[in-house]
């Protein structure tokens, strides 16, 4: 058995007769009588106190251990008692991630992983508790996509566990834990109607924001970034080349998603509109740090700013602009007095990039030339998301066969005989 068992209530003394004898300690009857003590792979005393009566849990615990260590799965008992949230603030602080996604993970953590999970040590967790972590995390994220997000870094803390031998499972991976399902499969765009609907809605400053989107599919932070002079009023394209990202709380110039600079075409009204706001609002010089918040300054005259200028913070937006359109347009509800606006996710501003690429889809655009318009670096993606938009084959059969069927005659000379 790996190490001994130390009875603190008892010692042993040498008697009068010189033979060794046991007496009772100066804390006969206090604490815990048992303590089991072994070395550590790492050299150091480890130990585990027991009450008294229970030397024999003691010995089971030691021949546990003894047997961790010889089939390579021993975990030093004091590392497991650190908390999830102590373990989650190193996990977080070693993130080799770029900046923006680290400070969006850390949000997600933060915010609805440890003030569920962090109290509780990492070697005490069952399925049962990221069940019902995930049962309050419904409560307070209604998009089951952002919850499935929000698992997966958690089971991320857990794997790292696992690697830095804190534990031997990973409870969210346990086959009675269902994690989050993805997102709905199928894009569905709005309308035209509705796109014009939550325009009028907005503030006039931020109007010709769905125009970026909507007519040239630009992301949220696209928009926000552009510069007056990316537009080629005179060329009929848009230069993609810059985003407003807001990173840890501050606001930074950054290049689109993944890097993928690029160019779209500037359709002749988008172009008309974007003339008629910078008429209305003149594009103001906005100077933010390039990539992190400690980044040298860049500065630009961006289409689009706040009344009070500078740049467009995705948050303040999405509260006192975009929702309160969504609401003048019927999409959602209006909020109780005192209350938010009800979580849109699936109807935030990205919806007016589905919404141009049902429009360019339905005119016959090649997925590959409307991948390249979006950004995806892989126009497998785009043809995975956007398919279902396609004009259908079955559509284009049908309307081949009527005009043969229409060319011989057939159309008018026979009835039909069934479905």
């Amino acid at each position: 058995m790996a190490g001994h068992i130390q009875d603190r209530w008892y010692k042993t003394e040498t008697g009068p007769d010189g033979k060794p004898r046991r007496v009772k300690a100066d804390r006969h009857g206090l604490g815990s009588r048992y303590r089991a003590r072994y070395v550590g792979p790492d050299g150091t005393e480890k130990s585990k106190s027991f009450p008294d009566r229970q030397k024999r849990l003691a010995e089971q615990w030691l021949a546990h251990i003894e047997a961790d260590m010889s089939r390579g799965q021993y975990i030093d008992p004091k590392a497991a008692r650190v908390t999830f949230g102590q373990f989650a603030e190193k996990w977080l602080a070693s993130q080799t991630t770029d900046l923006n996604t680290r400070s969006s993970v850390e949000a997600q953590i933060r915010r609805h992983a440890i003030p569920y999970l962090g109290s509780r040590p990492m070697d005490s967790f069952q399925p049962s508790h990221i069940r019902e972590w995930l049962s309050e995390l419904e409560k307070a994220v209604p998009a089951s996509s952002y919850r499935r997000v929000i698992f997966g870094n958690v089971s991320g803390i857990f794997t790292a566990a696992i690697e830095d031998e804190i534990r031997r499972t990973n409870p969210c991976r346990s086959r009675s834990v269902t994690a989050p399902s993805r997102a709905p499969g199928r894009v569905h765009p709005w309308l035209p109607e509705r796109v014009q609907a939550v325009r009028a809605g907005l503030p006039e400053r931020y109007r010709a924001m769905t125009d970026a989107a909507g007519g040239c599919g630009l992301r949220q932070g696209e928009v926000f970034g552009l510069p007056v002079d990316e537009v080629g009023f005179d060329t009929g394209w848009l230069h993609v080349g810059y985003q407003v990202k807001d990173v840890g709380g501050h606001l930074v110039f950054a290049p689109p998603k993944r890097g993928k600079v690029r160019d779209v075409p500037l359709p002749e009204r988008v172009a008309h509109a974007f003339k008629a706001h910078a008429e209305e609002f003149p594009p103001v010089e906005v100077t933010l740090p390039w990539l992190t918040p400690d980044g040298p300054p860049l500065t630009k005259p961006l289409l689009f700013s706040r009344e009070e200028g500078g740049a467009v913070r995705r948050s303040d937006f999405n509260t006192y602009a975009w929702k309160p359109a969504l609401v003048a347009a019927g999409v959602i509800p209006e909020p109780e007095r005192g209350q938010r606006h009800q979580a849109a996710r699936e109807d935030g501003m990205h919806a007016l990039r589905h919404f141009y690429a049902s429009v360019l889809l339905d005119a016959g655009e090649s997925i590959k030339a409307l991948s390249g318009y979006l950004g995806h670096s892989d126009p497998g993606f785009t043809l995975r998301v956007y398919t279902h938009l396609m004009p259908s084959s079955d559509g284009r059969t049908r309307r081949a066969v009527d005009k043969l069927y229409e060319a011989l005659g057939w159309a008018a000379s026979s009835k039909p005989d069934g479905p």
